[in-house]
């Protein structure tokens, strides 16, 4: 019975990343003090252009206690900065300040996108087509 789960997780994989339209890979969390540096890899896989997208990161400890949180735009928000062209890859470097100096390196983010707005200013359903995958460095 296990066998046939796993069989069938490992080919759901590649079916729901063949689905998400804007594919987000984080890489390991960088601490600095009191602030750490979550890096983000964004792909947009829609036809066409995304004018924004808000993310929120989660940094959580080796005992999965939250240590910090933070919300921002990672892809437009505002006149200044450019949205993402069709087929178009993007890297973002999330940084959130804890309130206590990161004493463990052992930190893993999660990231969870609220918001994507695409050309036109027609909203995206963030739950679906959003895919958030972590890298293996």
């Amino acid at each position: 019975m296990k066998r046939f789960f796993l069989l069938g997780a490992l080919l759901f994989c590649p079916l729901q990343l063949a689905r998400a339209q804007l594919a987000v890979t984080v890489s390991p969390v960088k601490t600095a003090g009191q602030k750490a540096v979550v890096p983000l890899a964004l792909r947009n896989n829609f036809s066409q252009k995304i004018e924004s997208a808000r993310a929120a990161v989660f940094l959580l400890d080796e005992q999965g206690k939250m240590i910090g949180q933070a919300s921002r735009w990672v892809i437009g928000g505002s006149q200044d900065k450019p949205g993402l062209a069709a087929g178009a890859t993007n890297a973002f470097h999330f940084v959130v300040a804890a309130d206590k100096p990161l004493t463990t390196t052992n930190l893993t983010a999660k990231v969870t996108f609220n918001r994507v707005l695409l050309e036109g200013g027609k909203a995206a359903n963030a739950a679906k087509d959003v895919v958030v995958t972590s890298s293996r460095r």
